[in-house]
């Protein structure tokens, strides 16, 4: 086992997460998720022996993390936050470079086949159009990408990553993803990230990190999202006082879109109302009437003239 958490408590002063016990392997694709507050952050801080545990312990490769010195963390674990200090006057090529010099003093000229692999990573990235760009004239999309390619350089056997979609649009989104999955196959990295988006997990991940009401649960991706329904449930927003849902059958998204869709528009009781999404039709019925829409305007129009 390579990332072992035993029985640790985790915060400042107080407990963020109490007791958690969690393993990952090489190999593993893992999300970390909860909402804001509950400790994520603090969770990899812990793992990299920035926080100390109040109790408990976390071993890398069966060593204990606060036994390590800086450079042998370094040497285990590459990690890229949310929020990293941009180097100024560096290229996209210097920043993703720098991954290499935990092996190697830092006036040291880089080998072949380091430079080889920065490329391959730059390329892979989709970054070759900005290779010789400074990393100030970036878009916060692609500055992330340069960060996690720095990481990806480092060749440590477990990658670290806090919200590392947070400024991506989906296209690059997925090539980071697949990126790090390929990696975590291929040459059996284990990838501990952490986002508010479940989609993600379904997709790319094998386990999830769940942190609830200071717990920690850990499994498969399945396991946990069918455990805990409130991690896909549809958010359905009250923002309207006067406004009394309908009986809504439809899948999560569509019910979501329904009732956003009617609160904005209508400050009524529409209780009397169901709507049952059906063969790409809305079913309204309305004690014995019932009417058929194609799409969300219709509806509009529909209970605007009867209601």
């Amino acid at each position: 086992m390579h990332l072992h958490v035993k029985q640790a408590n985790i915060g400042y002063t107080s407990r963020l997460i109490s007791n958690a016990n969690a393993e990952l392997k090489l190999g593993d694709v893992c999300l970390l998720i909860g909402n804001n507050g509950v400790g994520k952050t603090t969770l990899i801080k812990s793992i990299l022996h920035q926080i100390p545990l109040l109790n408990g312990e976390i071993l890398i490769n069966n060593k204990n993390v606060k036994g390590l010195s800086v450079k042998e963390i370094a040497e285990n674990i590459a990690v890229v936050f949310s929020k990293s200090i941009v180097p100024q006057n560096y290229t996209v090529e210097d920043l993703i470079s720098l991954g290499k010099y935990i092996y190697y003093p830092f006036y040291f000229e880089l080998k072949k086949k380091d430079r080889d692999e920065v490329s391959e990573i730059i390329e892979e990235l989709n970054l070759a159009q900005y290779k010789h760009t400074s990393l100030r004239n970036l878009s916060d999309g692609n500055l992330q990408k340069a960060f996690i390619g720095r990481a990806l350089t480092q060749n440590s056997p477990v990658i670290i990553l806090d919200e590392p979609t947070t400024h991506l649009d989906e296209k690059n989104k997925i090539i980071i993803l697949k990126t790090l999955r390929k990696l975590a196959k291929e040459q059996q990295k284990l990838i501990l990230f952490s986002s508010h988006d479940w989609r993600l997990a379904k997709e790319f991940a094998d386990k999830i990190w769940y942190i609830k009401d200071n717990q920690l649960y850990s499994g498969i991706v399945e396991d946990i999202l069918l455990g805990h329904k409130e991690l896909t449930n549809a958010s359905l927003f009250q923002v309207n006082e006067n406004f009394v849902a309908p009986k809504i059958s439809a899948p999560a998204f569509h019910k979501e879109m329904l009732y956003s869709l009617l609160q904005k528009n209508f400050q009524k009781d529409l209780s009397d109302f169901s709507f049952e999404f059906h063969n790409d039709f809305w079913v309204i019925s309305d004690n014995n009437l019932k009417h058929e829409c194609e799409s969300f305007e219709e509806i509009i129009n529909f209970i605007k003239n009867i209601h």
